[in-house]
């Protein structure tokens, strides 16, 4: 089987153009559930990414220990739902994921029993959602939770992770990572995004395709963070989960050129319009 690979001109005509009417709620109601003792820098990565992306409203749901490191992001609506997972507050969450349109799940939160009960109420609630990090690894465990899997589901594995999913030897996987992307999408009937130096993304209905964009500078701790928040963007846009993986796997490896000529207004945040107002008031033209 052959795999299409991912143009910019094909991502182009997924993502569109802004009406200049739109407002928020035509861009989504995220909701982030990221973080864990110690590791707030990949919620806050996530959070970051989804907003620079073009998510109408983000809400990240973390423990109360990181509300500080969400200060200067005040774009974002922090909601502190406990001191641990394993006691947080599960109707507030309960309420979130009732509120949310989209829901990414799992940068820096861990492997407690408590991230499981979660993800399960996420899995449940049917909404387009992403699946990255410790939430790969707390699914792998599970196989009641790999079976209520869906094709409104992505998941965004590594070749480690991959391993750990499927209970194959990592070097099997790299043997053919376009075969293994197909054969589990296929098998638990849900989107799957295999990241390497080639990423493959494959839908339940056999679908796939490849994206060479990227350089071997995405190969540290955080790249997977911010494709979390591509992605939830991307579906909060009303891409649907395949197209908004593939988007997001694209426009994370494209050049810093590249992703602005893709995105345009969807990467100005209002801090950058904050920033802005000093330029705007010294009359400063530009051609």
């Amino acid at each position: 089987m052959n795999e299409t690979i991912i143009t910019k001109e094909y991502i182009k005509t997924l993502v569109g153009t802004r009406k200049k009417d739109s407002h928020k709620g035509d861009n989504g109601k995220g909701l982030l559930i990221a973080g864990s003792d110690g590791f707030f820098g990949a919620a806050v990565m996530a959070t970051a990414s989804a907003l620079r992306s073009g998510i109408g409203t983000l809400k990240t749901a973390s423990l109360n220990m990181h509300r500080q490191a969400f200060m200067a992001l005040s774009e974002a609506m922090f909601c502190a739902v406990g001191e641990s997972w394993d006691d947080c507050n599960i109707q507030y969450i309960d309420m979130l994921i009732s509120d949310a349109d989209v829901i990414g799940f799992g940068p820096g939160i861990g492997k407690s029993s408590g991230v499981g009960v979660v993800l399960e109420k996420v899995i449940d609630s049917k909404k387009n959602i992403v699946i990255d990090a410790d939430g790969l690894n707390v699914l792998a465990k599970s196989e009641k939770l790999k079976a209520s899997l869906s094709d409104n589901i992505v998941l965004t594995p590594h070749m480690g992770e991959m391993s750990r999913l499927s209970g194959i030897k990592t070097e099997e996987l790299c043997e053919n990572p376009m075969q293994a992307a197909i054969f589990y999408a296929k098998k638990w009937q849900c989107n799957i995004l295999l990241k390497g130096a080639e990423t493959f993304i494959a839908s339940p209905d056999g679908r796939c395709m490849k994206n060479i964009s990227g350089n071997a500078g995405l190969a540290k701790g955080g790249s997977g963070d911010i494709l979390t928040g591509i992605i939830l963007a991307m579906m909060g846009q009303k891409l649907n989960p395949f197209d908004a993986a593939c988007a997001g796997s694209y426009i994370l490896g494209a050049s810093a050129d590249n992703a602005f000529d893709i995105l345009k207004e969807r990467m100005l945040m209002a801090r950058d319009v904050i920033e802005a107002i000093e330029e705007t008031l010294t009359w400063k033209q530009h051609s």
